[in-house]
């Protein structure tokens, strides 16, 4: 990886633009907003941040999130000297705003994810990172930049929600380690998990738990999944915010091996998000031009909910549970 080469095209930039995958998370966010408060440190030098949907409340804590722009306020036509795209597995999840990435003097992506096929000019991907947080932990280790308090928020909200607060099987020694240094900053980890973890509205809880009571169960359990109605979300008057965190509670359940839920999109088809505890679900979902990671990734299917979890359950069953 040219790590030179990443910090002088990011020093010689007069306009940068930062972009988080549809649907953010965690990872991306605190990628996004890391990577923008540390060219801010390094550099004294802004940049514009762009989200594509809706940013979950439970981030509203991570430093700079309130500078992010939304795709629906941005001039489309305008020409950026460099667009990077953080934990952006494919660059269909930045959506309309590919249209800003094509444009641009110059691309980077900067990933984790196994399935990225390395889509921008210069490319930063590492499927042996626990998340992008830690990748770009790494970039700014070797480009030798100053990481500031507001810079180790961000990176450890990244680190942290990918790895599911350090439970997942992509936490490895490293992670420990480039969380370690972060703490080491100032970061104070029982903060952030309260705030991660520890923030759930009433409306998500009371909208989950109506999710999960209308799951079913298949091959002797092993199988746990649930279809959302966009009359579910209008009853309860939920947002996609909501949705984060139903497939784990599927799969924590001791008899799942694979679960998924499957969303009615309100622009139509379906939108699919998979756990698993030993199947490749990223190799299931790549099946519908989807993917992520082994244990945890999403498609999107264009047929209705009903339809779409058949075509799920007929991949599904190619494995032996």
């Amino acid at each position: 990886m040219d790590y030179p080469k990443l910090n002088d095209i990011i020093k010689s930039s007069k306009n940068i633009l930062i972009i988080s995958h549809v649907n953010p998370d965690g990872d991306t966010l605190g990628s996004m907003c890391g990577l923008y408060s540390a060219i801010l440190e390094n550099y004294k030098k802004k940049c514009d941040m762009l989200a594509i949907s809706k940013i979950p409340d439970v981030y509203s804590y991570i430093p700079h999130i309130n500078d992010v722009m939304h795709i629906d306020d941005v001039d489309k036509s305008r020409e950026y000297d460099l667009v990077i795209n953080v934990d952006v597995a494919s660059i269909e999840r930045i959506c309309d705003a590919q249209i800003l990435f094509a444009k641009a003097k110059c691309t980077v992506n900067i990933d984790h994810h196994k399935t990225n096929n390395a889509y921008g000019e210069l490319n930063f991907i590492n499927p042996d990172a626990s998340s992008t947080g830690e990748v770009l932990f790494e970039c700014f280790n070797k480009m030798e930049w100053k990481i500031n308090l507001d810079t180790a928020i961000c990176l450890y909200t990244a680190i942290l929600t990918d790895t599911g607060s350090f439970r997942f099987d992509n936490t490895k020694p490293s992670t420990f380690e480039t969380a370690s240094k972060l703490v080491e900053i100032g970061v104070q980890p029982s903060v952030i998990y309260k705030q991660v973890y520890e923030s759930d509205s009433k409306t998500l809880v009371l909208f989950q738990a109506h999710c999960i009571s209308k799951a079913k169960f298949l091959d002797d359990n092993k199988i746990a999944y649930t279809l959302v109605y966009k009359k579910d979300m209008e009853k309860f008057s939920a947002g996609d915010d909501c949705m984060e965190g139903l497939t784990e509670k599927l799969r924590a359940i001791v008899t799942t091996r694979i679960a998924f839920v499957a969303k009615e999109m309100k622009s139509g088809g379906t939108k699919i998000s998979m756990r698993s505890k030993f199947a490749d679900v990223a190799e299931i979902c790549g099946v519908f031009g989807g993917g992520g990671h082994k244990f945890a990734a999403g498609c999107t299917i264009k047929a209705p909910v009903e339809d779409a979890a058949k075509k799920i359950l007929e991949e599904i069953k190619k494995y032996e549970l």
